[in-house]
């Protein structure tokens, strides 16, 4: 969350910054000054963002980073504050959730490039991304609870993405962990120096852009399904995704490419 006074920024500044390479979407939260906290005028344009990307086929692999000195420091408590009423506060959070529901959605893999915090909707951002790479000096919290605003809506991501006396430890003492930590119980993927952060991800990202788009979303969904099933439904559910898969010119190709040991030539 953020609270701090910072320093104004350029009021013609995008508030998201989008850059396309490689079939690498790249977006990044570009309100530095404020931490990148998640304004109303943000996530709109992060969720046009993402509804851009879903529908570009060029596209293979997201990877959402912050401008400045952080991640994302959550809701901007001044706009929460300056909204009064139930509906006003009712709007930000819908728009949240559809936000982080976009994420989950998307085609596309995501992977959050985390530096500096990634507190309360921030360290939401980064349980709800597919992957999570972080410089070693990155922190996470969820400290809604010290300003009397239980992170309720963190916690939907955050006791997904890691075991539930972990999330529950996070939103009740509202500490900071450190990279190490967030390692250890599975928020993050792969911790790496600060100086290395921006070389592991684009590796990660490129070697990912690499796959056949419509097998990686047809495996992120597959993988988001069948967790709210029983075992047997999701082995049953599983068993059908990979026969519409086993359909595909792309498994064709890739075990024809295995079986004369060469490189697949993905369809376009």
């Amino acid at each position: 969350m953020s609270s701090a006074a910072m320093p104004a920024a350029r009021p013609d500044a995008p508030l998201l910054l989008r850059a396309d390479a490689g079939g690498i979407a790249t977006l990044t939260l570009n309100r530095g000054p404020a931490r990148n906290a998640l304004s109303l005028g943000l996530m709109a344009a992060l969720q046009d963002a993402l509804d851009a990307v879903a529908a570009d086929r060029g596209v293979r692999v997201v990877v959402l980073k912050g401008a400045g000195p952080t991640f994302c420091a959550g809701h901007d408590l001044k706009e929460l504050r300056a909204r009064s009423g139930r509906e006003a506060a009712a709007a930000v959070f819908r728009a949240c959730s559809t936000l982080m529901l976009a994420i989950t959605r998307l085609p596309q893999p995501v992977i959050a490039k985390v530096h500096g915090i990634a507190t309360a909707a921030g360290c939401q951002l980064v349980a709800t991304c597919d992957l999570a790479v972080c410089a070693d000096d990155a922190r996470f919290a969820t400290p809604g609870v010290d300003i009397g605003l239980f992170c309720s809506t963190p916690m939907v991501a955050l006791s997904r993405a890691v075991p539930r006396k972990a999330a529950m430890e996070m939103l009740l003492l509202g500490e900071p962990i450190d990279a190490a930590e967030a390692l250890r119980i599975g928020l993050v993927n792969r911790v790496v120096p600060a100086s290395a952060l921006d070389a592991t991800v684009q590796a990660m990202a490129a070697r990912i852009a690499t796959k056949p788009a419509r097998v990686l979303a047809m495996g992120k969904e597959a993988l988001g399904r069948q967790a709210g099933l029983a075992l047997d439904e999701a082995y049953a559910y599983a068993a059908e995704v990979m026969t519409r898969n086993m359909m595909l010119a792309e498994a064709e190709e890739g075990i024809d490419a295995f079986l004369e040991k060469r490189a697949p030539i993905w369809p376009a």
